[in-house]
């Protein structure tokens, strides 16, 4: 869309601002920014993919950093009265509970298996000159690397859910107490001694110390645990977060930085056409959020 939009009024690409990437399969909405002496060209603009549904004029130009969020707009067919029912359970306690930050299977490519390259970069078993590219593999690896940390959280929290806490931690490996005070939290995700927290939706980092306030903090939406994207400079967990931490923790040519591990699914609305048998739902996500989180939770949820 930037290609043809630029080649249209005659200028670079990267003269051109946007605030964020979207799926390549979908119906979706762009804000661009061009300077305001290409408003007669923009108007003339005519594309049987691309339109132009208005124009407005900023005194900035838009860049990666602008954007706030995405709204996700999604129509499930097929759903019989029962499963309408389920569905609407299961918005009630993502809208309450929030959902884990997964990188969606879309970030590993077609086959799912990028980051494998990406893991040859690191390890040096693989060369590459194109450094968009090798820097793009050994990002896929980066994102692998916290989805599997992020996995042994979410079965950490599972256990807990069915199991004491000593129990639980016979289960993970732990040493007796390092669970202390997380089953009686009242979230679904725990939060465990030495983790890396982050004000939510954005600000400072700080290591989780007291637990019953931290988590009452989380479950008020102030704050929520950052996981590893493994690399220089990132800051890590400590304590029993850290040992969970531990194995995802590899060195990586990359800057490094931390990811919210759960996040709130906001401005949720329903909708059920009973004659289609289609559930309509619209929700917000942070920036760098995957819809398909939230779709994989409704899912597997309806199945059972």
């Amino acid at each position: 869309m930037l290609d043809v939009i630029s080649n249209h009024i005659g200028i670079r690409r990267r003269d051109m601002g946007y605030a964020g990437l979207k799926d390549k399969h979908a119906m979706t909405l762009q804000y661009i920014s061009v300077m305001a002496t290409h408003e007669e060209k923009l108007k003339a603009f005519s594309h049987e993919n691309i339109k132009i549904l208005s124009m407005i004029r900023h005194n900035n130009k838009i860049r990666v950093g602008h954007l706030k969020g995405n709204r996700f707009k999604i129509r499930l067919k097929k759903v019989l009265g029962v499963q309408k029912d389920k569905l609407d359970s299961v918005l009630k306690w993502i809208k309450k509970e929030g959902v884990p930050n997964y990188f969606g299977n879309q970030r590993f490519g077609t086959k799912g298996d990028n980051w494998e390259e990406g893991k040859k970069l690191v390890e040096g078993t693989l060369k590459m000159r194109d450094r968009k590219t090798k820097e793009f593999l050994m990002g896929a690896y980066q994102s692998y690397l916290f989805n599997n940390w992020l996995s042994k959280r979410m079965e950490l929290n599972l256990l807990l859910e069915k199991f004491s806490e000593s129990e639980t931690e016979g289960l993970m490996g732990l040493s007796k107490g390092s669970l202390k005070g997380t089953k009686s939290q009242k979230n679904f995700f725990k939060i465990i001694e030495g983790d890396v927290m982050m004000h939510y939706p954005y600000g400072r980092l700080f290591n989780a110390e007291d637990l019953a306030v931290e988590s009452q903090r989380f479950s008020e939406k102030d704050i929520a645990p950052a996981g590893l994207l493994a690399g220089k400079k990132a800051q890590s967990a400590i304590g029993t977060a850290g040992i969970l931490e531990a194995p995802y923790l590899e060195t990586l040519p990359l800057n490094g930085t931390r990811r919210y591990a759960w996040i709130q699914v906001t401005e949720i609305t329903k909708n059920y056409v009973e004659e289609k048998a289609h559930y309509e739902l619209s929700f917000v996500l942070p920036k760098g959020c995957y819809a398909t989180n939230v779709l994989d939770i409704l899912r597997g949820e309806t199945l059972k």
